[in-house]
């Protein structure tokens, strides 16, 4: 939710001070769906337009997030969410297993949460024309597919530029037209990065420019990918993994360390967590890296709020809670490393 809201800000569509949570409960009488909430409702003073507008501008923000199957405005601008059915088990599966099953899974499976168990067997080759964006959304698809199993193969139409490898960090398998009877059809096709220059932002901001939009969608290659503030969601991302490592050895040096356990008031951040290994999966199948971004965004977000909370404060002493909601922390730290990994983008310890 509050991601629609950031992304809503980011776009210009609203003007208003995100904020630091949102109230999602049951739909009341006239609503409908899975979950309803009076966002909307909140911003429309701060955002100086009427709240039913409010929620039409949020309506598609939200009809874009994965598992989200509809939104509806009703009333005098209350949005209810009606999930796709492989959100909703990522729901059950969350509340079924509680925080500390999660979060030893994840932690067992370190930064490879999500993948394949093995090898399944599938051969894939990507084809993509002599463009940037297109090479580097190919490089980062090959990257989801092997994920999940598949060996894949890279070919671009002409050899790449130097700087997509030196700079961006991408390269290819192979080059040219091939000599086969049938030619290789061109597979990933991207709305090309022109005008923009990723080069000029460097690897990490550059990437993320080309691949947090999604493939029908001109990337937004700005300048903004560079700072340092709330506003940009790349260093959103890259905050939140790396406040999670700072909260681990600043532990450390008060004497406890992480253990799993039932954490209170984190629904949002368990569901997401859960639901990780079908996003890289939906990614890897639809070909489509920008489904990652907004994932390890939709992360970031629901981990903010509980970063205040894991280290005691003043003469506390570290408790069993203090332990538990460090272990929660180290586990969306760890998807945010393996997500930025699959991306080709740095997740720095410090920042």
């Amino acid at each position: 939710m509050l991601c629609a809201v950031r992304r809503a800000v980011d776009d210009g569509e609203l003007r208003v001070v995100v904020p630091g949570r949102a109230v999602v409960t049951v739909p009341g009488a006239g609503g409908c769906g899975d979950y309803a909430t009076n966002i909307a409702l909140q911003l429309a003073r701060p955002a100086g337009q009427p709240s039913r507008r409010v929620a039409e501008v949020l309506r598609p923000y939200l009809l874009g997030a994965d598992g989200i199957g509809d939104v509806v405005v009703s009333g005098p601008g209350f949005l209810n969410i009606s999930l796709h059915g492989a959100q909703a088990q990522a729901q059950e599966r969350a509340h079924a297993h509680g925080s500390a099953s999660l979060v030893r899974e994840i932690l067992g499976s370190g930064v490879r949460y999500g993948y394949a168990d093995g090898p399944t067997g599938q051969v894939v080759q990507l084809h993509a024309p002599h463009e940037v964006r297109a090479v580097v959304v190919m490089d980062v698809v090959a990257r989801l597919l092997r994920s999940q199993g598949a060996l894949v193969r890279t070919s671009c139409a002409a050899r790449p530029e130097r700087a997509w490898a030196e700079v961006l960090g991408a390269g290819v398998d192979a080059y040219g037209t091939p000599d086969a009877p049938a030619p290789l059809d061109v597979n990933v096709r991207p709305v090309p990065a022109a005008p923009v220059d990723p080069v000029s932002l460097g690897r990490d901001a550059g990437r993320w420019a080309l691949l947090h939009a999604a493939a029908h969608d001109r990337p937004r290659a700005a300048a903004d990918l560079l700072a340092q503030r709330e506003s940009n969601p790349l260093f959103r991302v890259r905050y939140a993994h790396a406040r999670t490592r700072a909260l681990s050895r600043n532990a450390a040096d008060l004497g406890f360390d992480a253990h799993p356990g039932d954490v209170q008031d984190v629904r949002e951040l368990e569901i997401v967590l859960a639901d990780h290994p079908r996003i890289l999966a939906a990614a890897a199948t639809r070909r489509a890296p920008d489904r990652l971004a907004r994932q390890l965004l939709a992360v970031a977000d629901a981990v903010s709020p509980l970063l205040a909370t894991v280290l005691p404060r003043g003469e506390e002493k570290p408790s069993a809670a203090h332990r538990a909601r460090l272990a929660l922390a180290e586990a969306a730290g760890t998807v945010l490393a393996g997500g930025l990994t699959l991306l080709g983008i740095d997740a720095p310890d410090h920042l």
